[in-house]
């Protein structure tokens, strides 16, 4: 009698013959995937909305420095209230003085950083021995604070 001797691994019964990935693992890999992209996506339109609303601070407090070092370099006229106005959202056409010229200038540079619908006010006082003023900057910042539009910035120093 001849007997054929077989090798067990080669020829296994049940679901240990099958080998490889199946359909279920592939499936829950590509959805874990996918959801961490999305979270990725989020992550950046987050950081680009921050980002912005950076910048506009940031050129909201070079534009108060800027009519600051112009009402420093035009002392007499600051100290008489010359640069005083009230909040002020257009750019009106200049009087013709040099303090005219500033404020005029200074508003288009701000709204052309910030927008049309920036504004500025400037309120110089002497509360004590020195002078001081305070230029107020507001801009619409409601793509970087989801909604919030109201966004304002207050420099005081002395002149």
């Amino acid at each position: 009698m001849n007997t054929i001797t077989r090798n067990p691994r080669m020829h296994a019964p049940g679901p240990h013959r099958v080998r490889g990935v199946g359909l279920i693992e592939v499936l829950v890999a590509v959805a874990i995937l996918a959801f961490g992209l999305l979270g990725i996506a989020a992550l950046q339109a987050t950081a680009l909305r921050n980002s912005q609303s950076s910048y506009q601070r940031s050129q909201a407090v070079t534009s108060t420095y800027s009519i600051l070092d112009r009402m420093r370099a035009n002392r007499t006229v600051t100290l008489a209230n010359g640069y005083n106005t009230t909040r002020t959202c257009t750019v009106d056409a200049s009087d013709g003085s040099q303090a005219g010229n500033d404020i005029h200038d200074w508003m288009a540079e701000t709204q052309k950083a910030l927008g049309t619908s920036a504004c500025g006010t400037i309120n110089c006082t002497q509360p004590a021995a020195t002078y001081q003023c305070t230029i107020t900057v507001e801009w619409d910042d409601s793509r970087g604070t989801k909604g919030s539009s109201a966004q304002k910035l207050a420099t005081s120093t002395a002149i």
